[in-house]
């Protein structure tokens, strides 16, 4: 018989209340447990029950999981998430769940393991069904979508090149959180010879290697400028650090290795002017809060945006975030989910979604609280933007990007201030796309789910001229 642990955790949930700027009522009020009991914990008086855990876990999940806890509250955790998923009819006891991730270690980790292969199973599933109701019939991956799904199933996080990244950047930052264009430049020119123009080129950025030129169109904003320097660095400084993690990946063709190539290229990129744990660090403590953590990095709203969406480091995540970005026609032109939300690979997306306004209403933030069919909540911030071109010759680009999360973090999202989280009918009730959305009673429904049958009455007519069986 394994022996119940006892844990004392005094000075982190002190530490924990000052991060919040809690007063101990307002803690105990949060923990469902009296103030004398909160000191008593604070002062390493008592030991934290397995309730007292999962409610710790369940209120301040990302504060609760830096506390540095052993492989058993790692388990723990990583149980918890499994068995709450909505397949399941009711999640297990905390009691339950915390004997089972102790006394019987294996099969939690086996359970855990199963778990994620089910659900990367269904994904693969979704996407297999979608190709084959696409116009693309023989259901053969373009180059670009092996790239895309490489990333998807990489969790949009690729560690070996994120921390290298990071590695750089604390080399060239200086006092400041992430190195500017001139330390960018800099290196550059002592490290690799290689001299920047700012002239009109053929594109946003072109680099002779043989003569060690690099010409960047000056008609960019300084933020997409100084990224392009930041590309070329990584593609120089990490070339070996890239070129592995190609390598080792399936991909069938050598256009799509190339584009795999260069996607990392901008993934080092954006880990070099956002750092991982300086970049966390402050965008929690802001709240993720784009506008004033572009301030901060220096970075445009986009870069920010799927920077977040990255950060899911195995010793310090960030929110797990859905990021996209979706053209004026509708088209999810970049996509990648943290979250149990996925993306349709063919088609638009929902037309209930916030984003297809906001592409319509550039420079507007909007704030969504929807739900999804599976009953998942998901707070939703979108906002329209445009891309100038530099020149009368060549329009801007319009666009949308939208980033959202879970409602369980709405507290770590400055966008959720103002929603009402308790009620129901306030809720849009939104899908993934009309091919895989079951949802029967949609006014908006453009043609219906590809694995349900139709029911066609011609004396009725509804919003559709059918129903859904």
């Amino acid at each position: 018989m394994v022996a119940k642990r006892r844990i004392f955790a005094g000075q982190q949930l002190r530490n924990l209340r000052a991060a919040r700027n809690l007063r101990q009522a307002e803690m105990a009020d949060r923990l469902d447990i009296s103030v004398s009991y909160l000191s008593q914990l604070e002062n390493d008086d008592r030991p934290l029950s397995n309730a007292l855990l999962e409610r710790l876990a369940r209120e301040f999940p990302l504060d609760w999981q830096d506390v540095g806890a052993d492989s058993t509250e790692k388990r723990l955790v990583a149980l918890r998430e499994a068995t709450a998923d909505p397949l399941f009819s009711e999640p297990l006891p905390p009691e339950q769940l915390a004997r089972i991730a102790e006394q019987q270690p294996a099969i939690a980790e086996r359970f855990i393991a199963l778990h994620e292969a089910y659900r990367r199973t269904g994904q693969r599933l979704e996407m297999v069904d979608e190709a084959l109701a696409a116009d693309n019939a023989s259901g053969t991956r373009l180059p670009w979508e092996e790239v895309r799904d490489w990333f998807h199933f990489a969790n949009n996080y690729v560690d070996p090149i994120d921390r290298a990244a990071e590695r750089l950047a604390e080399r060239l930052r200086g006092r400041t959180l992430s190195p500017t264009a001139e330390a960018l430049e800099q290196q550059l020119a002592s490290g690799f010879s290689v001299s920047v123009r700012y002239e009109d080129g053929r594109g946003l950025r072109e680099y002779d290697a043989q003569m060690g030129h690099l010409v960047i169109d000056p008609a960019q904003p300084p933020e997409t400028r100084r990224f392009q320097l930041a590309h070329q660095l990584a593609a120089l400084a990490l070339k070996e650090e890239i070129a592995g993690v190609v390598e080792g990946a399936t991909l069938r063709s050598a256009a799509a290795r190339q584009l795999l190539f260069i996607g990392l290229c901008n993934y080092a990129a954006s880990a070099i002017v956002m750092p991982y744990r300086a970049f966390r660090d402050e965008a929690r403590r802001l709240r993720h809060d784009i506008d004033r953590l572009a301030h901060v990095f220096g970075t445009s709203f986009e870069q920010t945006c799927q920077r977040l969406s990255t950060l899911q480091r195995a010793d310090a995540r960030g929110v797990p975030f859905y990021f996209c970005k979706v053209d004026m026609a509708g088209n999810i032109t970049k996509r990648h989910s943290a979250t149990r939300l996925q993306f349709a690979r063919f088609g638009g997306a929902c037309p209930l979604w916030i984003v297809h306004e906001a592409v319509a209403i550039p420079d507007r933030i909007l704030v969504q609280l929807a739900e999804t069919p599976d009953g998942v909540l998901y707070v939703s911030m979108a906002k329209g933007l445009v891309k100038p071109s530099g020149s009368f010759d060549r329009p801007p680009r319009r666009y949308a990007v939208a980033l959202g999360c879970e409602a369980a973090h709405a507290d770590e999202f400055v966008y959720a201030d103002g929603l009402d989280l308790a009620t129901p009918h306030r809720v849009e009730r939104i899908g993934v796309s009309c091919r895989l959305c079951p949802r029967g009673d949609c006014d908006q429904r453009a043609f219906p789910p590809s694995d349900r049958a139709i029911l066609v009455d011609p004396d009725q007519r509804g919003v559709v001229p059918y129903r859904i069986a």
